[in-house]
């Protein structure tokens, strides 16, 4: 087996956000969490994963300070998970994954769910990305500034 290598320490911010909610199940409870999930078993039920993973993502995303365990809403002596500010802020990259999910995986009129405006109950439009000055950009648009090596990087 491959021992998994941290990006913890990464200059690459893509690679740090990666290897913290970077596994499919970690996206998938954070998904859940946006649908109102809040509790071990119905994450569990939701997702149909084995309590050991489940646990340990959970652990995970709480130590990363995505979700944190609050007292249960209902005055069980159960615990809820519930998004942080940092949690919330995934919100656009969940709806980016899930706009590219329907665009590219899915045959045309193949039924999948759907992310509506509670208000409105209309779906989302695609999201754009914009620079500092408020213009849509495209990827040829952009450039990554990598930091300078310095002597003790060789």
């Amino acid at each position: 087996m491959v021992k998994r290598v941290s990006l913890s320490d990464a200059e690459c911010p893509m690679a740090r956000s990666l290897d913290g909610i970077g596994d499919w199940w970690s996206l998938l409870i954070v998904r859940d969490a946006f649908d109102g999930v809040r509790r071990f078993g119905e994450f569990q039920k939701s997702l149909g994963i084995s309590k050991g993973i489940l646990a340990r993502r959970l652990q995970g995303l709480v130590a990363l300070g995505v979700l944190t365990m609050t007292s249960a809403s209902d005055g069980s002596a159960w615990q809820d998970y519930v998004l942080t500010s940092k949690g919330e802020a995934l919100f656009p990259v969940i709806v980016a994954l899930r706009q590219w999910g329907e665009a590219f995986c899915y045959r045309p009129g193949e039924p999948h769910s759907e992310l509506v405006d509670r208000k409105k109950g209309k779906s989302l439009a695609p999201l754009v990305v914009r620079d500092a000055d408020g213009e849509i950009i495209q990827m040829r648009d952009t450039v990554v500034k990598k930091l300078a090596l310095s002597s003790k990087d060789y």
